[in-house]
């Protein structure tokens, strides 16, 4: 899954939202500011101060905090 220049999904056109992590827990969801769970299986680990591009809570890229994937 992937998106277009605008941070729209390419797949069904839906907005990512841009969220930092202020937790993780034992699952290996992040939890996101506003106390939203997010799956990361498509960034891997994460920590708190991440910033992340989430769509339908899922994790698709790496936007900020610690070094973001290029």
């Amino acid at each position: 899954m992937s998106c277009d220049a605008d941070g729209h999904c390419v797949t069904c056109s839906d907005e990512g939202v841009p969220m930092r992590v202020v937790a993780t827990d034992a699952e290996g969801l992040a939890v996101c500011a506003g106390g939203v769970e997010v799956m990361t299986d498509l960034v891997g680990d994460v920590e708190p101060g991440d910033e992340l591009l989430v769509h339908a809570g899922v994790a698709l890229a790496r936007l900020g905090g610690r070094e973001a994937d290029g």
